[in-house]
């Protein structure tokens, strides 16, 4: 039950939660949250360095590669510290500045990070269905455009949502639902109608992240009618086998997002524990697991961190 008995634009507070039904095992829980952070940093990392370092891996594969170490990099840096604090310190008010600067950000990078991933898939439509134009049609200047275009695209949508959110009336303290602010739980708590934030919201996940994953599955039907019309199947399993960790990483992606839209939907009895998780699951894992996808399944990322640990270990000796 909303308090809206005392509203205060400037000056409103959001009390974070953490996880349900924890109680004093939090900061017990908050162990694995700061594991989980340092893999994302170092797995991210790790691949930066190699591609940045690696002349042989400049190539749009890899180009691309490295745009989505950075937005994983920028989606743990949004949400694993304030995770953490609530968690080990119970520190959970926020201002409403602070939030809508952290919802804007998590969002945004949300937004890039499906850009990437779809311009990944179109990486690999190009390499597997015109093949002698690979190299032509995503040169450097190219991929930096679609770079600097996924981030004006992110940005450029999710100012207008954060500017009508600061327009609410809130009350002064309001608890939200997660250890940290999203939009669709802001807009939950104010006190007001929030008819034109929500409609604006779901213009913003029907135009990208929807959008987005339609254009990826169109462009998997291509990729594989192509595949089929090679001869051989050892050829064939070679194409497929190069979108094999896009494909992992774009389901990590997708997937908890859309189980949770099911859940939200179709199954109203489903505990809100699930609800918190799916969305935990979205915007936690995807940092930790992408790095751990490509060193497994890409030979060359694999082959130079070896390389990097072999020359480490003969410099200690």
């Amino acid at each position: 039950m909303l308090n809206c008995n005392d509203t205060n634009i400037s000056s409103a507070t959001f009390l974070l939660a953490g996880i349900p039904g924890l109680g004093a095992e939090s900061s017990w829980i908050s162990i694995p949250f700061c594991l989980l952070y340092l893999i994302a940093i170092l797995g991210n990392g790790l691949i930066l360095f190699v591609i940045q370092t690696q002349k042989n891996l400049h190539q749009p594969m890899y180009l691309f590669l490295s745009m989505l170490s950075v937005t994983d990099l920028g989606l743990s840096a949004s949400t694993m510290p304030t995770v953490i604090s609530v968690l080990l310190f119970n520190n959970r008010e926020i201002g409403l500045d602070v939030c809508l600067t952290q919802l804007f950000f998590i969002h945004s990078v949300s937004v890039v990070e499906s850009s990437v991933l779809l311009a990944m898939a179109f990486d690999r439509f190009v390499a597997i269905r015109h093949p002698l134009r690979y190299a032509s049609t995503l040169n450097s200047s190219r991929i930096g455009n679609i770079w600097v275009a996924s981030i004006i695209r992110a940005s450029g949508l999710h100012i207008p949502a954060v500017i009508l959110l600061k327009r609410l009336p809130y009350s002064r303290v309001q608890p939200l639902s997660y250890s940290y602010c999203l939009h669709a739980d802001v807009m939950k708590v104010a006190c007001a109608d929030t008819i034109p934030n929500s409609l604006y919201g779901l213009f913003i996940v029907l135009s990208t992240l929807i959008l987005d994953a339609v254009l990826i599955v169109l462009s998997y039907i291509l990729i594989l009618s192509t595949v089929m019309g090679i001869a051989s199947w050892r050829k064939r399993l070679k194409a497929l086998n190069t979108c094999i960790s896009h494909i992992c990483v774009t389901l990590l992606f997708y997937i908890p997002p859309i189980s949770l839209s099911i859940i939200q939907r179709f199954m109203k009895n489903a505990v809100p524990q699930s609800q918190i998780l799916g969305t935990y699951l979205h915007l936690l894992l995807p940092p930790v697991l992408n790095p751990i996808v490509y060193c497994i399944k890409t030979k060359k990322i694999r082959k130079q961190i070896m390389k990097i640990f072999q020359n480490c270990s003969t410099n200690r000796l």
